[in-house]
């Protein structure tokens, strides 16, 4: 491969300096004497070493990663025992997945996953569980005074936050030219408290390691890695469906389709070896999904709270989502499908009537946050599916914060919730739905402001340092394709009502 054909990823000139780019860090900078100058000290220079500093943009922001999860993990030490007693994991805000499934899925018993208990997570999460917690058992075995719990926990909160360092490292790879954007990721609030909660960091790292192969235009290597990601947690496949429709446009759809294709071979190869000799437990990832009811926080538990105030919820006297609630299978998992199917439908014409292309972290960002929105299930970590993509798709500062802002409030509002339902009230239902509403309507704005970027290109920050798209691989710098392009003429002639103009004598006719 040669080192033109990725440029847009591996070449760092025209850094940029988010104290001179982004308006809400260049009001702040104005605090400290104003932006950075050319001549500020402790820019790199000419002379020494060829004028490289060892703290340079990328290595203050791995540090700041490891400093934000090292927080995460002292935030989480009081649960790290296991004695949950008086509710201590909710009134330490320390509650996580990772250690009550220790001992709930049978991994503390030496029991496989799949094989000798069902479990509730697509099969790649399944075998990462058995590696680590397996290994685990084992050595308490030998070793009859070893807290198995803490053991477990502590070795994922290891593996996990080598995962979620190397997906910063990947946003740094893929933004060599913005080096700061990455630090959205490393301070993010919503990884400081939820970065081991569950085991969404996984398949965070893998995806991220897979959008970073298309972009390096190694498309097998990059459906390898995001069916992996796909077959951890299932949103990094809804990428392709971005993915095709830009290819499409770029004329870039073979490309497009390997990665695809090579994704659903991944997946099928690392489901066979359950599906088939435990197709039941296997299947229970599926059957808890269909009869799962509606979840905390989501759009459908807001309006089923909003109906409370005006319906009594007794049959004939149900508000919809009240009704909805009570028809979880199969009516409102078709609606949720069919809202879902429908965003997807307006983002494919959204990236189809864009003045210009846009980018993939865009359109993915959009898919996946509308999979957030409409979902009868919005757990607290899946916030952390977004962080990646909105560092690729809109690295501002200011509706980050609020975003992040809205985030933890709902975290904290989370676990009054919990011990509320405990039986331990701490504050009435609706400082939630409040809680929960800010987070909704907080990923809408940013949905709302990427579409904004994508209708008027000239605002996009990333395009303000790339020409192009720099994680689009094949399709970075590709024209559009000469049909569309030939749809595209005829459309605008017939919107202002002229003929489209004939190319002159010398000019070639495109063709298909």
């Amino acid at each position: 491969m040669s080192a033109q054909s990725t440029a847009g990823i591996d070449e760092p000139e025209k850094v940029d300096h988010p104290s001179r780019s982004d308006g809400f860090v260049r009001g702040l900078a104005e605090a400290i004497g104003g932006p950075m100058g050319e001549h500020a000290a402790g820019r790199p220079r000419g002379g020494g070493r060829g004028g490289i500093v060892f703290w340079s943009a990328a290595r203050i922001v791995l540090a700041l990663t490891c400093l934000t999860l090292a927080l995460h993990w002292v935030q989480k030490s009081p649960c790290q025992d296991g004695a949950w007693q008086n509710n201590v994991q909710y009134t330490r805000l320390c509650y996580t997945d990772v250690l009550a499934l220790y001992y709930a899925e049978g991994l503390n018993e030496g029991k496989v996953p799949y094989a000798d208990h069902p479990v509730e997570y697509p099969v790649v999460t399944g075998y990462f569980m058995g590696a680590l917690g397996l290994p685990v058992h084992a050595l308490g075995e030998s070793r009859p005074g070893l807290n198995q719990g803490m053991w477990f926990y502590n070795v994922n909160a290891i593996v996990l936050s080598a995962l979620a360092v190397a997906t910063v490292a990947m946003l740094l790879s893929l933004r060599r030219r913005r080096p700061w954007d990455a630090a959205l990721f490393a301070l993010s609030p919503a990884l400081l408290v939820t970065a081991t909660v569950n085991w969404d960091l996984l398949a965070i790292g893998l995806a991220a390691f897979g959008m970073y192969a298309w972009a390096r235009r190694r498309p097998v290597a990059a459906g390898i890695l995001l069916g992996l990601a796909g077959a951890a947690k299932l949103f990094p496949l809804f990428i392709f469906g971005p993915l095709i429709v830009l290819a499409i446009r770029a004329n870039r759809l073979k490309q497009a389709l390997i990665a695809a294709g090579t994704a659903v071979v991944t997946v099928v190869a690392v489901n066979l070896p359950v599906a088939i000799p435990y197709r039941e437990s296997w299947n229970r990832f599926f059957e808890l999904n269909t009869e799962r009811p509606i979840d905390w926080g989501t759009l459908w538990y807001i309006g089923r709270y909003l109906d409370g105030k005006w319906n009594s919820g007794n049959p004939g006297d149900q508000g919809p989502f009240q009704w909805l609630s009570n028809h979880v299978d199969p009516t409102l998992n078709y609606l949720t499908y069919v809202l879902f199917g429908l965003a997807c439908v307006g983002v494919a014409l959204l990236a189809v009537l864009a003045p210009r292309r846009p980018r993939l972290a865009q359109l993915a960002f959009l898919v996946v946050a509308a999979f957030l929105i409409f979902s009868k299930v919005w757990s607290q970590q899946y916030t952390l599916w977004l962080l990646p993509l909105l560092v690729l798709a809109r690295p501002r500062w200011g509706a980050f914060l609020a975003w992040q802002f809205a985030e933890v409030c709902y975290f904290v509002a989370f676990y009054g919730e919990l011990l509320g339902a405990s039986g331990k009230q701490v504050f009435p239902e609706g400082v939630f739905v409040l809680a929960a509403t800010l987070r909704l309507v907080t990923v809408a704005v940013l949905c709302g402001l990427i579409v904004r970027e994508i209708l008027r290109p000239e605002l996009d920050p990333v395009r303000a340092t790339y020409d192009d798209d720099p994680d689009g691989g094949v399709l970075d710098g590709a024209a559009d394709a000469p049909w569309f392009t030939r749809w595209r003429t005829g459309r605008k002639a017939a919107d202002s009502g002229a003929s489209p103009e004939p190319p002159s004598s010398g000019e070639p006719v495109p063709v298909a």
